[in-house]
């Protein structure tokens, strides 16, 4: 599959479906990319969408089944548009630190792959006085799904996770209290952790959808 080169292209690309209920169109939306005029198309979007489709399969799927519809903040950026946020300082990492992360076309540099999108939990969010802080969403999702990273921040409890063939495993935050919340070689990183989150709905089932 070749990079859009016109608007019905582009138009098209987005109507790929990658699980039961995400399509492409709405993890191309950037505000850098909006504000600055930079085109957010994928380079190679083959592998764009074979990461994007692990990342909603395996994560943003169970997580929509259990909790109900998720926000998307931010999701795909293409190498211009990380680039550009990383130079100017509008919260991007470097390109190569991006890479199998939320540039999903990139591989990293063990050739792997790789996707992250910013979300937000509604139901979460709005019961954010009674379960217990951040941490208990982060260890409902350690102790369920094959996740590689979690990073939250302090707005809306918003927080990257991602989907790599290579699952890191760690979890940090930006929200209070910050810091690493587990990685592996920490004590906590095995085990149950289900005091919690105690007060989080069981894991939905989802079926496995064919596209």
């Amino acid at each position: 599959m070749k990079k859009p080169g016109s608007m019905k292209a582009l138009e098209d690309l987005g109507r790929v479906r990658l699980s039961k209920n995400f399509f492409l169109r709405e993890f191309l939306h950037s505000e850098i990319a909006d504000f600055h005029r930079i085109p957010n198309i994928p380079d190679d979007p083959e592998l764009a969408i074979e990461a994007g489709q692990r990342l909603c399969e395996e994560l943003l799927e169970p997580l929509e089944a259990t909790f109900g519809r998720l926000t998307i903040r931010s999701g795909y950026r293409n190498r211009a548009v990380n680039g550009f946020g990383n130079a100017r300082g509008l919260n991007c990492s470097s390109n190569a630190a991006s890479a199998a992360d939320h540039i999903w076309d990139m591989r990293d540099a063990d050739g792997c792959i790789g996707a992250s999108a910013c979300i937000v939990i509604p139901w979460v969010w709005d019961r954010r006085h009674e379960v217990g802080g951040w941490q208990s969403i982060a260890w409902w999702i350690h102790d369920h799904l094959p996740y590689s990273s979690l990073c939250f921040f302090p707005k809306l409890w918003a927080f990257n996770i991602q989907w790599h063939e290579r699952p890191a495993r760690r979890i940090r935050s930006f929200a209070e209290p910050r810091g690493m919340l587990t990685k592996p070689g920490m004590a906590n990183q095995h085990g149950s952790h289900h005091a919690f989150y105690a007060l989080l709905p069981e894991p939905a089932n989802v079926p496995k959808f064919t596209l």
